[in-house]
C-alpha cells in the first residue's frame, strides 16, 4: 500500500507564494505519475498538475504559468511551487500518485488565499 505524506498547506494573501510537497512510500521506479488535484469549496475535485516517469508535465489551464510541478532528485517526492495565488486557489489540495501498487490520494491540505 502506497502512502503519501502531504506538507501543511496555509493562509496567504492574494498574489503570495505557498509550495506544497508529497513524499511517497515507495521506489522511484515503480511510480508512472505523480501530482496534485484540488477540491473547492462547494465543487468537485479538479486537476491541478501532474509530472510522469520521464519529466512531462501537465497543467490546468487556470494555473499555467502560475504553478510549477516537479520532483526531487529521488522522484519520490512531487513539489508544486504556487505563485501569483488568487482568492479562486482556494481548495483541498491532494496528493496523487500512481504506481505499480496502484492509485493513491494524500489526506489532502487546506489552501486559502485570502482577497
Amino acid at each position: 500500500q502506497v502512502h503519501l505524506v502531504e506538507s501543511r498547506g496555509g493562509l496567504v494573501e492574494a498574489g503570495g507564494s505557498l509550495r506544497l510537497s508529497c513524499a511517497a512510500s515507495v521506489s522511484a521506479f515503480s511510480i508512472n505519475t505523480m501530482g496534485w488535484y484540488r477540491q473547492p469549496p462547494g465543487k468537485q475535485r479538479e486537476l491541478v498538475a501532474l509530472i510522469t516517469r520521464d519529466g512531462s508535465t501537465n497543467y490546468a489551464d487556470s494555473v499555467k504559468g502560475r504553478f510549477t510541478i516537479s520532483r526531487n532528485n529521488a522522484k519520490t517526492t512531487v513539489i508544486l511551487q504556487m505563485n501569483s495565488l488568487k482568492p479562486e486557489d482556494t481548495a483541498v489540495y491532494y496528493c496523487y500518485t500512481d504506481s505499480l501498487q496502484g492509485a493513491a490520494w494524500g489526506q489532502g491540505t487546506q489552501v486559502t488565499v485570502s482577497s
